[in-house]
């Protein structure tokens, strides 16, 4: 593969309310919305998450996004009024940050190296 692109996406259950979270989470309004129903990030170049009103299956989203400098990234986080649910660090080094929505989603920031 010499090229990836990625669309992650994420069911919610009040669309409102979960695009206020992202845009705090991610510290920027939504790139576009395709529709009513939708809103999508650009987190890097053809890299996308996006959200979509679907009560029925909202609640199970697993997503993590690797950083350069997580420390920075979740102080940043937190001065938007946002905590992690909880915090994870593994035997080789890397470390990962998890923040859950109103519905149970996991949107997750790690880093391969510490810093």
């Amino acid at each position: 593969m010499s090229s990836v692109d990625l669309f992650a996406g994420i069911h919610v259950g009040d669309y409102d309310a979960a695009t206020d979270w992202y845009t705090r989470v991610l510290g920027a309004e939504p790139a576009f919305r395709p529709n009513a129903i939708e809103a999508v990030w650009e987190l890097a170049e053809h890299r996308y998450l996006y959200i979509r009103r679907n009560p029925e299956h909202a609640g199970h989203a697993v997503q993590t996004v690797l950083v350069d400098d997580l420390d920075a990234r979740v102080e940043a986080i937190a001065a938007r009024g946002v905590e992690p649910a909880y915090r994870e660090e593994y035997p080789n080094g890397a470390r990962k940050v998890v923040y859950r929505d109103a519905d149970g989603n996991e949107l997750g920031f790690g880093a391969v190296n510490a810093g």
